[in-house]
């Protein structure tokens, strides 16, 4: 059944907020003012503040919280966070989009370990993001977050599914051609299979119309946003060889690239579902 879900609306803001915040503006002073030798360390603290601050937003918001719903276990995004990222380092090697410029050489080693904590940020960032947004009611999907909409015919699930593995093979195949298609293949893979198994999937929302779900692309291209901004004058750093699209930036981003960022968000909910679905999690505590 579709069901809007009643918004909380309080105005206390949560102690850790302010904590969160002060870390994430010290932890921006530091990045960008190259302030020994904690700019180097920066991106993790400066993610984990807007993280937390997103956190308090929500709670102050709706009167609840991501935080607050998993409490021990909203750690474990951080850890799915790294792992999911990872794969996005392995779908790169087929295209060489992205490089990083390092502010001193690294073992082996210590650049995983620093990596690996850097990208524990990016899940809990979108879904923090997500879950602000999707507290205003204009964007707030029609469907429940326990409800995981009508199932689609298996034909339809099974035609996506080739389409994404088709997507997946293409940028190992003509690269120069295909780059962008990393960027659909993660959740036009596993989409199929969690709306098949019964957890919630972005086809169940098209199905359903239910377009408000564009909160979740949007809070996607929200922190793409920051990303490309904080990292333009971090180091390390980033930046991007793409084929055709890289004359026009925004930061260190082609323009037409933020475009990625709203599937990516996608690809992430539909990593996030299929974890909770092999895993045997019944309960959901993203509410979006």
């Amino acid at each position: 059944m579709l069901g809007e879900q009643k918004l909380v609306y309080t105005k206390r803001f949560p102690a850790y907020g302010f904590v969160a915040l002060a870390l994430c503006c010290s932890a921006w002073a530091a990045s960008w003012l190259r302030i020994e030798p904690f700019y180097r360390y920066s991106f993790f603290p400066l993610w984990f503040g807007y993280i937390l601050t997103m956190d308090a937003l929500v709670a102050a918001r709706r009167g609840t919280s991501l935080l607050q719903r998993m409490r021990w276990r909203y750690i474990l995004l951080f850890l799915l966070s790294s792992v999911f990222w990872w794969i996005f380092e392995g779908l790169n090697v087929a295209v060489n989009s992205w490089h990083y410029i390092m502010d001193q050489p690294y073992t082996p080693l210590a650049f995983t370990l620093i990596a690996s904590l850097n990208f524990s940020t990016v899940l809990p960032a979108v879904l923090e993001t997500a879950e602000f947004l999707s507290s205003f009611k204009c964007l707030h999907p029609q469907l429940s977050a326990d409800n995981p909409g009508p199932r689609l015919p298996l034909p339809i699930l099974i035609l996506v599914e080739l389409l994404g593995i088709t997507c997946f093979i293409l940028p190992w195949v003509f690269p120069q051609y295909c780059f962008g298609l990393i960027w659909l293949c993660v959740v036009l893979i596993l989409d199929p299979i969690n709306n098949f198994m019964g957890r919630k999937s972005t086809l169940a929302h098209i199905a359903m119309r239910d377009w408000r779900f564009f909160v979740l692309p949007l809070a996607g291209l929200w922190c793409g946003f920051f990303w490309e901004m904080w990292n333009y004058f971090a180091l390390p750093k980033w930046y991007y060889t793409v084929p055709y699209v890289g004359s026009l930036k925004l930061f260190e981003m082609p323009l037409l690239g933020y475009i990625g960022y709203l599937p990516f968000a996608l690809e992430l909910f539909a990593l996030y579902q299929f974890v909770l679905l092999i895993s045997g999690q019944k309960k959901d505590y993203l509410e979006i």
